[in-house]
């Protein structure tokens, strides 16, 4: 299953237009916890502009424990067209491909594990474009910005999606949408 898991404004950005986060470091407040799910995650996906941002945010090519301690030893598939270093002893791997040239390979690595698509918004719209992106789980801040990351930049009608759950978490509101006419594990 592939599933889209993030923090989002209120307003629909996943960052500023600097690729900053600082908006949801300013929510004070209990946050979903984040385990139930971390925990059916075999495979980690994202765009080079969310690796780069983990990175340099907790310096993790100096500290690679901080890599482990959130991702484990599982993989993690990035894609970019650049060279970029990855934290020592990670799984860290580079795709330079399409979504759909690599799916074969990250299904047939998630086995029948979740695979996490991070980010960024493009990059999750590129799953959805696929029909590879089976569920959206938004978690709303009590913050607005007037520019940034779009959420998900594509047009998806209320046809597409399914409500599957909703709840208060603190000043946050998590939504879980399932994606209608994707292939699951595709």
């Amino acid at each position: 299953m592939f599933i889209f898991n993030t923090a989002t404004t209120a307003n629909g950005f996943l960052a500023d237009s600097h690729d900053s986060l600082e908006w949801l470091f300013q929510v004070k407040s209990e946050a979903p916890d984040m385990e139930p799910f971390t925990r059916t995650v075999s495979v980690f996906v994202m765009g080079s502009s969310t690796y780069e941002w983990l990175l340099n945010t907790e310096n993790m090519l100096k500290h690679p424990e901080k890599w482990t301690g959130f991702f484990g030893e599982r993989p993690s598939y990035v894609f970019t067209s650049r060279d970029l270093p990855a934290p020592p002893g990670a799984d860290v791997r580079f795709l330079n491909s399409s979504v759909p040239e690599a799916l074969p390979t990250i299904t047939e690595t998630a086995g029948h594990g979740t695979v996490w698509v991070m980010g960024g918004g493009d990059l999750v719209g590129q799953f959805l474009d696929a029909g590879a992106l089976d569920r959206i789980i938004m978690t709303l801040a009590p913050a607005f910005l007037d520019s940034g990351k779009p959420l998900l930049p594509r047009t998806v009608y209320p046809n597409r999606l399914t409500l599957k759950g909703a709840r208060t978490v603190g000043q946050f509101v998590e939504i879980t949408y399932d994606v209608v006419g994707s292939s699951p594990g595709a």
